[in-house]
């Protein structure tokens, strides 16, 4: 939990949906959800659709100057007592856990259980947790309210599967049970120079499954200045944890960038990046690379890098299939790391509902020291402007875990990407302005190949000088490596692909990469 807690504070200081004809916002304020009433998400869509049609108003934050002054210790040393989880008497295959607010949880958020049809606030207690050293009971407020909350299933109930922390931040795991990236709601205005604005969910309405059944919703309402929300997550724990997601957007305001299904993630050094690489860990990452199934088909790979300064990536398309941020070296020599696992990071792979239209896939990559921060993030932006007072409806799964869609490939897939001095060894003196390209590729019909094969690598690049690309197999890793040397002039980054054919049939995904010359 360490570093998504901190990740939240830091980040505090973005598929078209399906467009509705334009719609008059009513000037009834919302009604308190907090009040009885009947829940579907019909009223909850409204309560959306209301609150956007007034002022916004920021969330109330807690004064309370023992939990405002926690430091992280002390935080973590407030823990909830599992004897009073929710639904812990009830025999049912999941169990509700709540974070406690302090640190950088500042913002109370209401939490209620639905019942058939009729909501039961589930309200604060004391009790609920054991404060350790802190001595915090006395000066809390009985309606004090939580951070967030987590969910647990029956297979092991120690453990939690879901959480829901921070702004619209949520996170899952797969049979693992190991945590790494995380998701948004929304993603506001990203890497823009007036800065980012996060959307949080303010409001958590939790339906109590059936005895028996494997399947939990959750439904959420998410406000911020330019947007309001309902959201519906339909989770489905398991070896591949699944989130079957419906929004419905109702705007304030014009907004420059919307970044949908945004995904967050951290990649401090690797194989291909070794500019923090000071460590003794080989790679240190939560995702190694943006994947990325195109409307058309075609698969992309972008292997990540922890730049030097701010990068921003676009991938235009139509009705994508498909996109995600993936962990896809799971071996744990690659790492040497025993205590926070990185081989065993899930990926998180989006699969678009309906057709999203026409828009662009965003990676930023912001410059990290350190692997507490989260510094990359990818997500769908539709083409068409977002405009005040017209609804979006958007629809998607989420799948956390090793075995997303993407293993599923047709074709071979990039396994590892390498660089270093252009040229060869030996006394003649090596061309300063000459880059060395290691690209691995294997699976697919890659597997029918013999080293005999008249394979051939299809190289292009923005700018530069390819040279001696060079292709052959690599029979003790049972994969095919593609060499090349890139010849430069200038300081501009610089755009390169490449992919495998046999006669006219691309053998494999598309590998995408920018570099930027030294200095």
């Amino acid at each position: 939990m360490n570093r998504r807690k901190l990740l939240s504070n830091l980040f505090a200081l973005f598929g078209m949906g399906f467009l509705s004809p334009r719609i008059a916002f009513s000037q009834v304020p919302p009604t308190d959800p907090n009040q009885g009433h009947t829940f579907n998400v019909e009223w909850l869509r409204e309560q959306a659709r209301q609150l956007a049609a007034t002022a916004y108003r920021p969330p109330g934050k807690i004064t309370v100057p023992a939990l405002t002054g926690l430091g992280w210790n002390a935080y973590q040393d407030i823990r909830f007592r599992p004897t009073h989880a929710f639904w812990r008497d009830k025999g049912l295959a999941f169990q509700i856990r709540f974070f406690h607010l302090g640190y950088y949880f500042l913002h109370p958020v209401t939490i209620h259980e639905v019942v058939g049809d009729q909501v039961r606030p589930i309200s604060f207690s004391h009790e609920m947790f054991d404060y350790g050293h802190n001595r915090l009971e006395a000066s809390l407020p009985a309606d004090f309210g939580f951070a967030g909350f987590r969910i647990h299933y029956h297979t092991d109930f120690e453990r939690d599967m879901v959480a829901f922390l921070g702004a619209s931040y949520f996170r899952a795991v797969d049979s693992q049970m190991q945590y790494g990236i995380s998701a948004r709601g929304l993603a506001i205005d990203t890497a823009l120079p007036g800065g980012e604005e996060f959307p949080a969910f303010k409001t958590f309405w939790v339906e109590r499954p059936a005895t028996g059944q494997t399947a939990l919703t959750v439904h959420a309402l998410l406000d911020s200045p330019s947007i309001a929300g309902a959201y519906s997550f339909r989770i489905h724990p398991g070896r591949t944890t699944l989130m079957d997601i419906e929004a419905v957007l109702y705007p304030r305001k014009g907004i420059k960038r919307l970044g949908l299904a945004p995904l967050t993630s951290m990649y401090r050094h690797g194989e291909n990046d070794r500019r923090m690489a000071d460590d003794f860990r080989p790679e240190v990452h939560d995702s190694d690379g943006l994947a990325i199934l195109r409307g058309n088909g075609e698969r992309i790979w972008r292997p990540l890098v922890n730049p030097a300064k701010l990068r921003v990536n676009v991938y235009a398309d139509e009705n994508p299939r498909g996109f995600g941020l993936l962990q896809r070296d799971r071996h744990f020599p690659n790492y040497q790391e025993d205590g926070v696992y990185y081989n065993r990071r899930p990926n998180l792979w989006v699969e678009p509902r309906g057709d999203w239209g026409r828009g662009v896939i965003y990676l930023v990559e912001i410059p990290a020291d350190e692997e507490i921060v989260d510094n990359v993030v990818a997500f769908w932006t539709p083409e068409r402007p977002v405009e005040p007072g017209r609804e979006m409806r958007l629809g998607y799964r989420l799948h956390w875990g090793s075995e997303v869609p993407d293993v599923l490939s047709p074709v071979a897939r990039v396994v590892a990407t390498r660089l270093g001095l252009g040229g060869a060894p030996g006394p003649q003196k090596r061309s300063p302005q000459s880059r060395k390209f290691v690209i691995d590729f294997a699976g697919g019909p890659l597997e029918l190949l013999t080293k005999n094969s008249t394979i051939e690598p299809v190289i292009t690049v923005s700018r530069g000088t390819i040279v001696k690309p060079v292709i052959h197999r690599v029979e003790d890793l049972n994969i095919w490596r593609t060499e090349f040397d890139l010849h430069w002039e200038g300081r501009d980054p610089i755009d390169l692909r490449c992919y495998l054919r046999l006669h006219s049939s691309a053998l494999t995904e598309t590998w995408s990469y920018q570099w930027t010359p030294p200095g």
